[in-house]
C-alpha cells in the first residue's frame, strides 16, 4: 500500500531458489488470490497469495507467474501475467501496472496479459511432463473454502488430464521458511516501526485511556511511517481480557492499577513484524506485577537462548515447559504436587501458559515452516512465553523476532524496551 523501494532482488533470488528444487521439464503456474465480494458491489480489501507475493513482488488481482526454466525459448522460462490495463475500470479503481512497472518490481523481463495467456499456456504445458501446482498447506489452515488455486487445479486436470501433477507448496514451505539478508532487511523495515510506535504508546497510555485509542494510535504511527499498516488484528487487552488470546474487541476503558497487554506489528513490504508487550496503565508495575512480569521475561530470555539451528520446535516447546515449571514455583503458581502428578498430556504449567512459544515468521504472520524439523540457519521466529492467572484477573505476554544464526539468533527486537524499569522510566517521562 505505501511501502516503497523493495528490492527486486529478493523476488529474483526466490525464484531462482524455487527453480532449483523443480524436477526436470516441468511447469510450475501461480495464481493471485480471489477478490472477495462483501455486500453489494462491494469487496474486502484485496490481499495477495503470498506464495506469488514471494516468487514475484506483485501485490495486483487476477496476476499469474509461469515459470518452465527448461523451455527452449528464453523468453518463456519466467512470464509474468496481469490484467490488461483498462482505461475506464482505472477511472474507478486507479492504476493497473504497466509492463515496465511489473518488471522493475519482480525482474521478470516476459509480461503477458491475462486475456492472452491461454493459447500460450496450452503450447507450454504441450512441451512439459510435470505441472507444479500451489495450494495452501499452512497447517493452521482449514480449505473450507474453494478458493482460486483449489479451482484451478481442478480444471487444469480436467483440461490435461495425462500429465503428472506435483506440489509447490511443499517446496515453498521449506524455501520461505529460510530468510535471506535482504528479506530481513525488510522485516527490520516494519519492526523498526513497531518499535516506534511502541515507544509514542508508553508516552500515551494512562488510566482512562481505552483500548481503541491505542489501537487507533497505533494504526496512525503507522500509516504515518509508510507501512501498509497492522500485519494482522492488533490486540489490546486490559486487566483480565489479557487472558484472551486473540482478545481483538478492544472497546474497554483501561483502569488505574491494571496492566495492559499490547500485541501489534507493522507490515512493512508484506513482511510482518510481531511485538507483545504488557505495561502498567498507571506507568508502575505493583510488586505482584513486576514479580510476574520478571518471571515471564526470564523464560522469555531462557527460551530465546535454545532458539539455534538443531532443535525442533517440539522439543524447544518441551525444554521451555520444563522451565515455566521451576518458574511457576517460585512465583508461587505451581506446588511440587501439581508437578509430580501431572501428566505428559496435561502439564501443569498448561494452567498458566496454555499456547505455543514460538511461530515462524515472515509474510504471513503464522509462516510456512514446520515443528517437526530441526530448525535451521535463516529461520525467523517470535519468542512469545506468556503468564495467563485468572485468580488474578491478570495476563502478561512478551514477544520478540528473532532470526536464527549459524550458532544462535540475533534478536531483531533488542532496541524495543522490555525490563521493567525501562519501561516505568520511560512512562515516566
Amino acid at each position: 500500500m505505501y511501502s516503497e523501494n523493495i528490492n527486486p532482488q529478493i523476488f529474483i533470488d526466490n525464484r531462482k531458489r524455487f527453480i532449483s528444487q523443480m524436477e526436470k521439464n516441468s511447469i510450475a503456474i501461480f495464481n493471485s488470490n480471489d477478490e472477495i465480494p462483501s455486500n453489494g458491489d462491494a469487496l474486502y480489501p484485496f490481499k495477495q497469495n503470498t506464495d506469488l507475493y514471494w516468487l514475484t513482488g506483485i501485490k495486483q488481482e487476477d496476476s499469474m507467474l509461469v515459470l518452465f526454466p527448461n523451455h527452449p525459448e528464453k523468453k518463456l522460462q519466467e512470464v509474468l501475467v496481469l490484467v490488461r490495463p483498462n482505461e475506464l475500470k482505472e477511472k474507478w479503481d486507479g492504476k493497473r501496472h504497466r509492463a515496465s512497472e511489473a518488471t522493475a518490481l519482480s525482474g521478470i523481463k516476459n509480461i503477458v496479459w491475462l486475456d492472452s495467456i491461454d493459447a500460450l499456456l496450452q503450447t507450454m504445458i504441450h512441451l512439459s511432463d510435470n505441472i507444479y501446482l500451489n495450494t495452501n498447506e499452512n497447517d493452521r489452515k482449514a480449505n473450507l473454502l474453494a478458493v482460486r488455486d483449489y479451482r484451478y487445479a481442478e480444471d487444469m486436470k480436467s483440461r490435461y488430464p495425462l500429465h503428472r501433477y506435483l506440489r509447490s507448496a511443499k517446496i515453498m514451505r521449506d524455501l520461505r521458511a529460510i530468510k535471506s539478508p535482504l528479506e530481513v532487511a525488510v522485516l527490520q523495515q516494519a519492526i523498526d516501526i513497531t518499535e516506534k510506535t511502541f515507544r509514542r504508546l508508553l508516552k500515551f497510555v494512562k488510566p482512562g485511556v481505552w483500548e481503541n485509542e491505542i489501537e487507533a494510535t497505533i494504526y496512525h504511527e503507522f500509516l504515518m511511517n509508510r507501512s501498509a499498516g497492522p500485519a494482522y488484528g492488533s490486540i489490546i487487552a486490559g486487566g483480565d481480557r489479557a487472558r484472551t488470546l486473540h482478545y481483538v474487541a478492544n472497546n474497554q476503558q483501561c483502569k488505574n492499577g491494571e496492566l495492559i497487554l499490547m500485541d501489534f506489528g507493522a507490515e512493512y513490504g508484506s513482511y510482518c513484524a510481531d511485538l507483545t508487550r504488557t505495561i502498567p496503565v498507571n506507568g508502575k508495575f505493583s510488586k505482584r506485577q513486576k514479580e510476574v512480569y520478571n518471571a515471564c521475561l526470564h523464560i522469555h530470555d531462557y527460551a530465546k537462548s535454545l532458539l539455534k539451528p538443531g532443535i525442533t520446535v517440539v522439543k524447544y516447546t518441551d525444554i521451555v515447559g520444563d522451565e515455566a515449571s521451576k518458574t511457576f514455583q517460585k512465583i508461587g503458581l505451581l506446588s511440587k504436587t501439581d508437578i509430580k502428578n501431572e501428566s505428559p498430556e496435561n502439564r501443569a504449567y498448561r494452567k498458566y501458559l496454555y499456547h505455543g512459544i514460538s511461530h515462524h515468521l515472515g509474510i504471513d504472520v503464522h509462516d510456512l515452516g514446520t515443528k517437526t524439523e530441526p530448525i535451521k540457519q535463516g529461520m525467523v521466529f517470535t519468542v512469545e512465553p506468556g503468564i495467563y492467572i485468572e485468580e488474578e484477573n491478570m495476563g502478561v505476554r512478551i514477544e520478540n523476532n528473532v532470526w536464527i544464526t549459524k550458532n544462535g539468533n540475533i534478536d531483531l527486537m533488542k532496541n524495543i524496551p522490555r525490563k521493567a524499569e525501562e519501561i516505568e522510566s520511560l512512562m515516566k517521562k
